[in-house]
């Protein structure tokens, strides 16, 4: 019973932290600094250049360690990627080079070779 007590409590809670947030949020574009007080730029405002970036086709600098250079395209870039809970990235690689090993808790990554 006393492990019945204890399993309980903690199936209960790990339901809880399995939450994603509301899709109502998803689609809020990021407000550029100056313009009002809102995270969220208003719908009204959004065009097809919050979802553009220009920079991704430049080469990254491999010549370190590693091999490697990646490139993050953030929301201050990227404007619509805020909240969607997705990220963009250019990862230049020399030959021989690696890709350092690391985690993305709860992201998901899609390669294009």
């Amino acid at each position: 019973m006393a492990n019945f007590s204890f399993l309980l409590p903690v199936l209960a809670l790990s339901l809880v932290f399995a939450v994603d947030a509301s899709t109502l949020q998803d689609f809020c574009v990021t407000n550029p600094i100056g313009q009002g007080n809102s995270v969220c730029k208003d719908p009204k405002l959004v065009g097809a250049n919050d979802f553009f970036f220009s920079g991704i086709h430049i080469a990254g600098n491999t010549t370190n360690p590693a091999g490697s250079k990646v490139t993050p395209v953030f929301a201050s870039q990227l404007p619509g990627l805020n909240t969607l809970g997705i990220s963009v990235a250019r990862i230049d690689i020399a030959p021989w080079g690696v890709n350092p090993p690391h985690t993305h808790p709860r992201a998901t990554e899609i390669f294009t070779v």
